[in-house]
């Protein structure tokens, strides 16, 4: 029920959850003026989140806070977080990527230039959430199509959310001595990977990935003209989508700090 309640209740504080609450408390109420604060307000929230400024703000206050400055330095073991894959159901004919896929494009990368002789994939599911298959399984069978063996290759499929990966990750490897990793995941969720998997204990090497904005975008933005500009004010569904995303990770960061996973 606990974690039912944690996949629901943050729906309704996002920016389109939470509009439609104050449209539908504006329904009911029957002061007119209040009605109006609550539709501008409804409003308001909406347009904010789907504003370009607002969500590449918000992507690049988290993305950059682990930006690589040169060559990543060597590991014990690089540890993949799961959720880039989309199993093989039909008419999917072979295991596809999601924008996260990046994950397991940069693992791969990472272990062919010997960053680490070993890759750990983490991330299970939740079957009332989820037709997918196990992530890791996703996982494995990209990670292998792009040539690494399978003997360098650990799978964790227990794991439901970052908490749980940090935490079954340091069950699997501190069997192996295994404490100095290279750590990859979105950039986005780096801030919170990094705080949870080094509560763990872990020597923790941000290896970020899936980046929405690049340093090129952000002075497009900042530099673009007149009439760019007027365009990035208009509201846009990417933009909200992006927006409510981005405030998962800082909720995702609030709750974890509260219950003492960071």
């Amino acid at each position: 029920m606990f974690l039912y309640l944690s996949k629901i209740l943050p729906l309704l504080i996002y920016p389109l959850g939470f509009a439609c609450l104050i449209l539908l408390l504006a329904l009911l109420v029957k002061n007119v003026k209040l009605q109006k604060w609550l539709l501008g307000a409804a409003l308001a929230m909406l347009y904010l989140g789907s504003n370009n400024w607002v969500a590449l703000g918000l992507a690049r206050s988290l993305e950059w806070q682990y930006l690589p400055d040169g060559p990543l330095p060597e590991a014990q073991a690089i540890v993949v977080l799961g959720g880039g894959t989309q199993s093989a159901n039909q008419p999917r004919q072979m295991v596809e990527v999601n924008q996260a896929g990046d994950r397991v494009i940069y693992a791969a990368f990472l272990f062919r230039q010997g960053k680490a002789d070993h890759l750990l994939l983490t991330g299970g599911k939740i079957d009332w959430l989820s037709t997918e298959n196990d992530p890791v399984q996703d996982m494995l069978f990209l990670v292998e199509f792009f040539g690494v063996p399978e003997a360098a290759i650990w799978v964790e499929p227990s794991s439901r959310n970052t908490y749980e990966n940090a935490l079954n990750s340091r069950l699997l490897l501190e069997s192996k001595n295994i404490n100095r990793i290279l750590l990859v995941t979105s950039a986005s969720h780096m801030p919170r990977s990094v705080r949870v998997f080094e509560r763990q204990g872990f020597e923790v090497i941000p290896a970020p990935t899936d980046f929405i904005v690049t340093k090129k975008d952000w002075e497009q933005l900042a530099r673009a003209p007149f009439q760019t500009q007027l365009l990035y004010l208009l509201p846009s569904a990417d933009n909200l989508s992006l927006t409510t995303r981005m405030l998962k990770e800082y909720f995702g960061l609030l709750y974890y700090n509260l219950r003492g996973y960071i």
